[in-house]
Protein backbone atom coordinates (compact mmCIF):
# COMPACT_ATOMS: atom_id res chain seq x y z
CA UNK A 1 0.00 0.00 0.00
CA UNK A 2 1.34 3.21 -0.71
CA UNK A 3 0.78 4.59 3.04
CA UNK A 4 3.23 2.00 3.97
CA UNK A 5 5.88 3.23 1.67
CA UNK A 6 5.23 7.32 2.71
CA UNK A 7 4.84 6.37 5.97
CA UNK A 8 8.84 4.68 5.84
CA UNK A 9 9.89 7.36 3.91
CA UNK A 10 8.71 9.52 6.68
CA UNK A 11 10.69 8.09 9.37
CA UNK A 12 13.58 7.73 7.81
CA UNK A 13 13.96 11.42 6.53
CA UNK A 14 11.95 13.12 9.92
CA UNK A 15 14.50 15.30 11.73
CA UNK A 16 13.36 14.88 14.89
CA UNK A 17 13.92 10.56 14.43
CA UNK A 18 17.15 11.11 12.71
CA UNK A 19 18.08 13.45 16.04
CA UNK A 20 16.84 11.01 18.55
CA UNK A 21 18.95 8.10 16.47
CA UNK A 22 21.94 10.56 16.86
CA UNK A 23 21.36 10.43 20.80
CA UNK A 24 21.13 6.57 20.74
CA UNK A 25 24.20 6.35 18.66
CA UNK A 26 26.43 8.41 21.01
CA UNK A 27 25.49 6.84 24.15
CA UNK A 28 25.77 3.31 22.22
CA UNK A 29 22.03 2.22 21.90
CA UNK A 30 22.41 -0.60 18.85
CA UNK A 31 19.75 -1.21 16.54
CA UNK A 32 19.31 -4.82 17.59
CA UNK A 33 18.46 -3.14 20.79
CA UNK A 34 15.49 -1.11 19.64
CA UNK A 35 14.09 -4.07 17.63
CA UNK A 36 13.98 -6.29 21.50
CA UNK A 37 12.45 -3.30 22.92
CA UNK A 38 9.60 -2.86 20.72
CA UNK A 39 8.87 -6.47 21.01
CA UNK A 40 8.70 -5.76 24.24
CA UNK A 41 5.76 -3.01 23.52
CA UNK A 42 4.48 -5.39 21.76
CA UNK A 43 3.60 -7.17 24.66
CA UNK A 44 2.73 -4.92 26.79
CA UNK A 45 0.40 -3.96 24.09
CA UNK A 46 -0.65 -7.84 23.50
CA UNK A 47 -1.41 -7.91 27.41
CA UNK A 48 -3.51 -4.61 27.79
CA UNK A 49 -5.78 -5.23 24.81
CA UNK A 50 -6.62 -8.18 26.24
CA UNK A 51 -7.21 -6.75 30.07
CA UNK A 52 -9.10 -3.98 28.60
CA UNK A 53 -11.38 -6.28 26.13
CA UNK A 54 -12.27 -8.25 29.71
CA UNK A 55 -12.26 -5.41 32.23
CA UNK A 56 -15.15 -4.14 29.52
CA UNK A 57 -17.02 -7.22 29.59
CA UNK A 58 -17.32 -7.37 33.49
CA UNK A 59 -17.89 -3.46 34.21
CA UNK A 60 -19.70 -2.50 31.31
CA UNK A 61 -20.42 1.29 32.73
CA UNK A 62 -16.71 2.31 32.31
CA UNK A 63 -16.52 5.58 31.02
CA UNK A 64 -13.13 5.24 30.00
CA UNK A 65 -10.83 2.20 29.38
CA UNK A 66 -7.27 3.34 31.35
CA UNK A 67 -6.02 -0.35 29.65
CA UNK A 68 -6.94 0.43 26.60
CA UNK A 69 -5.17 3.97 26.35
CA UNK A 70 -2.07 2.18 27.24
CA UNK A 71 -2.44 -0.37 24.95
CA UNK A 72 -2.75 2.26 22.31
CA UNK A 73 0.12 4.05 23.87
CA UNK A 74 2.86 0.63 23.57
CA UNK A 75 1.37 -0.34 19.71
CA UNK A 76 2.72 3.45 18.65
CA UNK A 77 5.69 2.87 20.95
CA UNK A 78 6.30 -0.18 19.31
CA UNK A 79 5.62 1.34 15.66
CA UNK A 80 8.21 4.47 16.20
CA UNK A 81 10.83 2.02 17.87
CA UNK A 82 10.14 -0.58 14.48
CA UNK A 83 11.30 2.58 12.39
CA UNK A 84 13.77 3.84 14.29
CA UNK A 85 15.75 1.01 14.69
CA UNK A 86 16.43 0.84 10.86
CA UNK A 87 17.03 4.74 10.73
CA UNK A 88 19.72 3.94 13.73
CA UNK A 89 21.40 1.31 12.17
CA UNK A 90 21.91 3.91 9.07
CA UNK A 91 23.33 6.35 11.32
CA UNK A 92 26.13 4.19 12.71
CA UNK A 93 26.61 2.75 9.41
CA UNK A 94 25.52 -0.86 10.87
CA UNK A 95 23.04 -2.23 9.02
CA UNK A 96 23.43 -5.89 8.61
CA UNK A 97 21.89 -9.27 7.36
CA UNK A 98 21.79 -10.40 10.94
CA UNK A 99 19.96 -6.88 12.11
CA UNK A 100 17.44 -6.95 9.28
CA UNK A 101 16.78 -11.11 10.35
CA UNK A 102 16.03 -10.35 13.81
CA UNK A 103 13.92 -6.97 12.63
CA UNK A 104 11.64 -9.00 10.66
CA UNK A 105 11.49 -12.37 13.13
CA UNK A 106 10.78 -10.10 15.95
CA UNK A 107 8.13 -8.19 13.89
CA UNK A 108 6.24 -11.13 12.91
CA UNK A 109 6.30 -11.97 17.10
CA UNK A 110 5.00 -8.46 17.60
CA UNK A 111 2.08 -8.70 15.09
CA UNK A 112 1.06 -12.23 16.74
CA UNK A 113 1.20 -10.66 20.64
CA UNK A 114 -0.74 -7.45 19.50
CA UNK A 115 -3.86 -8.86 17.08
CA UNK A 116 -3.73 -12.24 19.82
CA UNK A 117 -4.43 -9.34 22.32
CA UNK A 118 -7.29 -8.01 20.18
CA UNK A 119 -8.62 -11.19 19.56
CA UNK A 120 -8.14 -12.34 23.31
CA UNK A 121 -9.79 -9.08 24.39
CA UNK A 122 -13.27 -10.51 22.69
CA UNK A 123 -13.00 -7.53 20.01
CA UNK A 124 -13.48 -10.00 17.30
CA UNK A 125 -14.18 -13.37 17.28
CA UNK A 126 -11.40 -16.16 17.24
CA UNK A 127 -11.97 -17.67 13.92
CA UNK A 128 -12.02 -14.12 12.15
CA UNK A 129 -8.76 -13.41 14.12
CA UNK A 130 -7.22 -16.95 13.11
CA UNK A 131 -8.05 -15.59 8.94
CA UNK A 132 -6.16 -12.13 10.43
CA UNK A 133 -2.90 -13.60 11.46
CA UNK A 134 -2.75 -16.05 8.89
CA UNK A 135 -3.16 -13.11 6.32
CA UNK A 136 -0.73 -11.07 8.14
CA UNK A 137 1.97 -13.84 8.33
CA UNK A 138 1.57 -15.00 4.93
CA UNK A 139 1.45 -11.79 3.76
CA UNK A 140 4.78 -11.25 5.27
CA UNK A 141 6.36 -14.19 4.24
CA UNK A 142 5.15 -14.14 0.87
CA UNK A 143 7.44 -10.83 0.99
CA UNK A 144 10.51 -12.24 2.02
CA UNK A 145 10.18 -15.55 0.03
CA UNK A 146 10.09 -13.34 -3.24
CA UNK A 147 13.61 -12.72 -1.97
CA UNK A 148 14.40 -15.99 -1.04
CA UNK A 149 14.03 -17.23 -4.39
CA UNK A 150 16.53 -14.64 -5.71
CA UNK A 151 13.61 -11.39 -6.58
CA UNK A 152 13.88 -8.64 -4.78
CA UNK A 153 11.54 -8.26 -1.41
CA UNK A 154 8.08 -7.54 -2.00
CA UNK A 155 6.37 -4.49 -0.16
CA UNK A 156 3.42 -3.82 -2.63
CA UNK A 157 0.55 -4.97 -1.93
CA UNK A 158 -3.17 -3.72 -0.49
CA UNK A 159 -1.61 -3.22 3.14
CA UNK A 160 1.39 -3.12 5.22
CA UNK A 161 2.94 -3.79 8.45
CA UNK A 162 3.09 0.61 9.22
CA UNK A 163 -0.62 0.69 7.57
CA UNK A 164 -1.59 -2.30 10.06
CA UNK A 165 0.03 -0.51 13.06
CA UNK A 166 -1.50 2.63 12.29
CA UNK A 167 -5.19 1.14 11.50
CA UNK A 168 -4.75 0.23 14.85
CA UNK A 169 -3.77 2.93 16.80
CA UNK A 170 -6.78 4.97 15.03
CA UNK A 171 -9.16 2.37 16.06
CA UNK A 172 -8.43 1.78 19.40
CA UNK A 173 -8.49 5.87 19.96
CA UNK A 174 -11.64 5.62 18.60
CA UNK A 175 -13.25 2.60 20.53
CA UNK A 176 -12.08 4.77 23.63
CA UNK A 177 -14.56 7.44 22.20
CA UNK A 178 -17.37 4.57 21.16
CA UNK A 179 -16.79 1.16 23.16
CA UNK A 180 -19.89 -0.44 21.46
CA UNK A 181 -20.59 -2.46 18.44
CA UNK A 182 -21.46 -1.35 14.94
CA UNK A 183 -23.84 -1.95 14.01
CA UNK A 184 -25.76 -1.80 17.22
CA UNK A 185 -27.63 -5.48 17.88
CA UNK A 186 -30.90 -3.11 18.13
CA UNK A 187 -30.49 -2.40 14.61
CA UNK A 188 -29.63 -5.99 13.16
CA UNK A 189 -33.30 -7.14 11.70
CA UNK A 190 -32.60 -8.26 8.52
CA UNK A 191 -31.04 -11.82 9.32
CA UNK A 192 -30.01 -13.00 12.57
CA UNK A 193 -26.70 -13.96 10.72
CA UNK A 194 -25.88 -10.51 11.10
CA UNK A 195 -25.45 -10.33 14.94
CA UNK A 196 -22.33 -12.55 14.29
CA UNK A 197 -21.00 -9.32 12.48
CA UNK A 198 -21.35 -6.60 14.99
CA UNK A 199 -17.90 -5.69 16.21
CA UNK A 200 -16.53 -2.46 18.10
CA UNK A 201 -13.78 -0.54 15.67
CA UNK A 202 -11.61 -2.39 16.71
CA UNK A 203 -12.85 -5.85 16.02
CA UNK A 204 -13.77 -4.42 12.66
CA UNK A 205 -9.79 -3.84 12.35
CA UNK A 206 -9.03 -7.71 12.70
CA UNK A 207 -12.08 -7.84 9.84
CA UNK A 208 -10.37 -5.80 7.71
CA UNK A 209 -6.98 -7.48 8.15
CA UNK A 210 -8.62 -10.94 7.59
CA UNK A 211 -9.76 -9.79 4.07
CA UNK A 212 -6.65 -7.41 3.38
CA UNK A 213 -3.85 -9.23 4.33
CA UNK A 214 -4.76 -12.68 2.76
CA UNK A 215 -5.77 -10.49 -0.39
CA UNK A 216 -2.23 -8.97 -0.13
CA UNK A 217 -0.15 -12.14 0.36
CA UNK A 218 -2.00 -13.16 -2.96
CA UNK A 219 -1.07 -10.56 -4.73
CA UNK A 220 2.49 -10.81 -3.50
CA UNK A 221 2.23 -14.67 -4.80
CA UNK A 222 0.95 -13.85 -8.20
CA UNK A 223 3.50 -11.00 -8.54
CA UNK A 224 6.62 -13.16 -8.08
CA UNK A 225 5.15 -16.02 -9.86
CA UNK A 226 5.28 -14.31 -12.60
CA UNK A 227 8.54 -12.51 -12.39
CA UNK A 228 10.49 -16.13 -11.43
Amino acid sequence: MALDSLLRAFVNNWWLARRIAKSFAAIGISPNFLSVLSFFFAVLAGLFFFFAGNSNSTHSHYSFNFLLLLAGVFVCLNAFLDALDGVLAREIGNASKKGDFLDHVIDRYSDVFIIGGIIFGGYVSWEIGIVAIIGVLLSSYMGTQAQAVGLSRVYGGLIGRADRLLIIIVATFITLIYPHPVPASGSLSLLSLLSLLSFPFLGWTIVIFALLCNATALQRFFYTWRRI
